[in-house]
């Protein structure tokens, strides 16, 4: 008689910009054989694809009809996720400071979000997944197995931006002033707005490291994995 496989979590890290949910996600991922399904990658592809299209980002209906006109897909490598826009290869241009900000002007509308929703619950609907994000524990996978909100000090959050700017060689001088005026706009949106699932485990990591945060990560996995019943 085959053994039944193991099932697999629908794991949500959700946080503000500089909290480290990109790296830990990724290594969690690595960890578990899971994919790392990263929401902001999507909405930056999206926002790349407005700035070659010369298309407003303040300009939702044209926005969403841009959306349902692309295809963006993750495909998971060892290095971390290639991001493919359209069957382009985007995966080191979405990561510049241009398409960053823009993802962060494109992400406020509504209908670009519930689109954007759609294609993330069909991405993990087997779940096998770690997502991470701004409204995956309370807007894109609500029932999610395990969810975490990831924050940490704003000057430490900062301090990592410009870190991790400075190691892409990008300018680092305005990240400060960029970071809280992209906390302001997810914190303050209409539609799914920046806050902690009721659910959620909130961990905070100004004084963790990263091996730190991921342990504590992988303990809340373990723990949910403990309680299911065979």
């Amino acid at each position: 008689m085959t053994e039944p496989s193991p099932r697999k979590l629908i794991i949500a890290i959700d946080g503000p910009a500089g909290a480290g949910k990109s790296t830990v996600a990724s290594r969690l991922a690595r960890k578990l054989g899971y994919v790392n399904l990263e929401s902001g990658a999507m909405y930056r592809a999206l926002a790349l694809k407005a700035i070659e299209s010369d298309i407003s980002f303040d300009d939702e209906p044209a926005l969403s009809r841009l959306a349902h006109q692309s295809r963006i897909r993750l495909e998971p490598t060892l290095g971390g996720n290639r991001v493919l826009l359209d069957g382009r290869d985007v995966t080191q241009r979405v990561r510049d400071t241009d398409v960053s900000e823009a993802a962060s002007r494109v992400s406020v509308h509504p209908e670009v979000r519930a689109w954007m929703v759609a294609r993330q619950r069909e991405m993990g609907a087997e779940g096998g997944v770690v997502m991470e994000g701004r409204d995956i524990g309370t807007k894109v996978f609500p029932h999610a197995d395990v969810k975490v909100f990831l924050d940490a000090d704003p000057v430490i959050r900062e301090q990592r931006r410009i870190q991790q700017q400075r190691s892409r060689g990008a300018p680092a001088e305005s990240t400060a002033a960029e970071l809280r005026e992209r906390d302001r706009r997810d914190r303050a949106r209409a539609n799914s707005p920046l806050a902690p699932a009721e659910d959620a485990t909130v961990l905070d990591s100004t004084s963790l490291s990263e091996d730190e945060v991921l342990q504590q990560l992988e303990a809340l996995v373990q723990q949910k994995l403990a309680g299911w019943e065979p």
